[in-house]
């Protein structure tokens, strides 16, 4: 009977313990718990701070906020940041403020003299289908992508970019960002020419944009009549030779999501070039943060000339995630994107709960030649920054801080 005793009480002592232990907590997803609770609140603040269509981009020098209207090429962003907020949180405030900010921008789908449609509305009203299946979303989305094809020329094989008259046909590299939209509608609302104009796009501007090292040019000036190329240069980089950092970035994210939608495997070996450039060059800085050009001289040192992109490594981490999921050694990729989130989701980017007028990420740069939003939030940034937390999230299969 004792040893009956003695026996069941050592039985219901280690039971006891093993109950008793708390889950160990995975220390990869420390970092990542504490930026989703930052994000939750900023956002939630943001969004009862600011008015649907004023949507807050940057930080002026004297600390007010700039504001982004219908026709700024920024405007879809904030929108789009609420949507990702909410994915990433489950807080339905964040849905329902999310709503009311994308649909201020209905009047975007008249807009006919820009290449950034997609940003205004893919970003906006495009994630505000993908999440929610409501077909209030699509009359803008459909006559979005209408004008956004329409500044299709086959002539020069692009699509123009901007309509400034000191330009002939300027295409700029950011203009691959926008192939997605024109992507995702040709299936959407059955335009096949939508995807031949996008693809025609894409392979231009890798004959045209790119140097032998895989660098970009930011500006890339055609002859309408011809299609022949006139100059190249930059608007935002050093020099019209030098390699701006988000345009780089725009670059590689650009033909990892060509590849991802047609399977054209010339893509897939132009954005595995591309990441190849910026993960092994030599000025790329310890926290993998780029300076706003990588051709800044001193550009691992603290010199006036040489602030970080945190927008250009947002939109790097993004797009090498995606890349992580299209090869056999995506590794790589996966884990350089890793190390590019934890430095921005660390105190030296990621700002206080309540500070940076509520923006998520210090230290970005618009237009540094221009003296335009220089080490400042800026709301592209939080962006792409937010996406590529819920990519990550997905791949790493970590449940963040849904709410029930």
């Amino acid at each position: 009977m004792k040893k009956t005793f003695f026996l069941f009480s050592a039985i219901l002592a280690v039971t006891v313990s093993s109950v008793a232990k708390p889950k160990p907590v995975d220390p990869s997803s420390i970092w990542f718990k504490k930026t989703t609770e930052v994000i939750n609140i900023q956002l939630s603040k943001a969004a009862k701070t600011y008015k649907p269509g004023k949507n807050p981009r940057s930080v002026n020098p004297d600390g007010t906020v700039r504001l982004a209207g219908i026709t700024d090429w920024t405007t879809g962003f904030f929108p789009g940041s609420l949507w990702y907020g909410y994915e990433l949180t489950g807080d339905k405030a964040l849905a329902e403020q999310a709503k009311k900010f994308t649909l201020a921008l209905d009047s975007i789908r008249n807009i006919k003299n820009t290449h950034d449609l997609g940003f205004m509305l893919y970003c906006s009203y495009g994630n505000a289908y993908r999440i929610t299946g409501d077909k209030i979303y699509l009359p803008a989305l459909q006559d979005g992508a209408a004008n956004l094809y329409a500044r299709f020329s086959p002539t020069v094989g692009t699509i123009r970019s901007w309509d400034f008259s000191w330009w002939h046909y300027p295409v700029i590299i950011d203009n691959m960002m926008n192939l997605e939209y024109l992507y995702w509608s040709a299936i959407q609302f059955n335009k096949p020419e939508y995807t031949n104009a996008a693809s025609t796009h894409a392979l231009t501007t890798m004959k045209n944009h790119f140097r032998k090292d895989y660098s970009s040019y930011h500006v890339v000036d055609y002859d309408p009549k011809t299609g022949k190329v006139l100059r190249k240069a930059t608007h935002q980089g050093l020099t019209d030779e030098s390699a701006w950092a988000r345009g780089q970035a725009w670059g590689l994210y650009g033909y990892t999501m060509c590849y991802a939608n047609t399977k054209n495997h010339k893509f897939l070996e132009q954005a595995e070039h591309i990441a190849s450039f910026i993960m092994n060059h030599p000025r790329m800085p310890k926290d993998k943060i780029p300076v706003w050009d990588f051709d800044v001289h001193n550009a691992l040192d603290t010199d006036e000339r040489a602030p970080r992109d945190a927008s250009a490594a947002a939109v790097i981490a993004s797009a090498l995630l995606d890349l992580s999921t299209q090869v056999k050694d995506g590794k790589k990729y996966a884990d350089y994107a890793e190390d590019i989130l934890k430095s921005l989701s660390s105190d030296a980017y990621l700002a206080k709960p309540g500070e940076n007028n509520y923006f998520l990420l210090k230290h970005s740069v618009g237009a540094f030649l221009y003296n335009s939003e220089i080490d400042t939030p800026l709301d592209y940034a939080d962006y792409y920054y937010l996406e590529a937390l819920k990519k990550y999230a997905s791949i790493k299969k970590i449940d963040s801080l849904k709410k029930s």
